[in-house]
């Protein structure tokens, strides 16, 4: 059976002991009711991770005595960030859950044209709450060994700005100029050939359920993007950027693909 996994602060690692608190510590107290003995994987949520005896076991506070530090063995070679306009309903957290169990590295919720959600100041930084302590949860679940970053509500323009970061920037966009986008594949496989020596790092762009204007679509190859095509069905918003993520897991080698 495997061992119990938290993810917690670099800073709560000190020397050979590392200190859990807040929710963690009450999740091992009360809900799995651990006792001193019991070892769990603690990560620092950067990609290290370690077996751990603990010391004490209290509600608010646990203490454990580390075993050995190695590399987390969860998290795939390239860095691919979701770019997410808000979807209606509960489909971001979905989006975040999901993601972060096929491989995602981050996700930036953003507003566009045609989004029709709306948060004021304190709905957001409720639903960011959440949104992270949604992608703690997954990341722990499918042993990642680093947590996922789930930024706040971006601008599209702001966004478009963040696009040179990126090796490639794929705008999931059915049709460009009337014909249909690029297939994702043969996309992502022009990128591998002009970027062969390193890992990538990737965007991913999403619209909302009305999708993008042709103007978002213009402004987004202005900066950068290339449309990217995923098949000749119509996918919902949450299931566009989950197919696409699973693609590119699937080309990086991540699931049996071509290194």
């Amino acid at each position: 059976m495997d061992m119990q996994r938290y993810i917690v602060p670099p800073a709560a690692f000190r020397g050979r002991t590392v200190v859990v608190e807040g929710d963690d510590a009450f999740h091992m107290a009360r809900v799995m009711r651990m006792r001193p003995g019991d070892r769990v994987v603690v990560c620092d949520g950067e990609g290290r991770e370690a077996t751990a005896v603990l010391t004490r076991v209290e509600p608010a506070r646990a203490e454990a005595e580390l075993e050995e530090f190695r590399p987390s063995a969860g998290e795939p070679a390239w860095t691919v960030v979701i770019a997410q306009s808000l979807p209606k309903g509960d489909k971001m957290e979905l989006i975040i859950q999901k993601g972060t169990e096929i491989g995602a590295a981050a996700f930036v919720p953003f507003r566009s044209e045609r989004a029709v959600v709306q948060y004021d100041g304190k709905q957001e930084a409720r639903r960011l709450e959440r949104w992270r302590k949604i992608a703690k949860e997954a990341a722990e679940q499918a042993h990642r060994g680093k947590l996922p970053e789930v930024a706040g509500v971006t601008a599209w323009r702001e966004l478009l700005r963040t696009f040179p970061e990126y090796d490639d920037v794929y705008f999931c966009y059915e049709r460009r100029g009337g014909e249909p986008s690029a297939g994702l594949r043969t996309l992502v496989r022009e990128t591998m050939s002009r970027v062969p020596d390193r890992p990538l790092k990737l965007l991913v762009v999403v619209g909302p359920e009305g999708g993008f204007t042709e103007r978002e679509a213009a402004e987004a190859e202005a900066a950068g993007a290339r449309p990217a095509g995923l098949g000749a069905r119509i996918l919902r918003t949450e299931t566009a950027a989950l197919a696409a993520l699973a693609c590119l897991m699937y080309e990086s080698g991540e699931m049996g693909g071509d290194e």
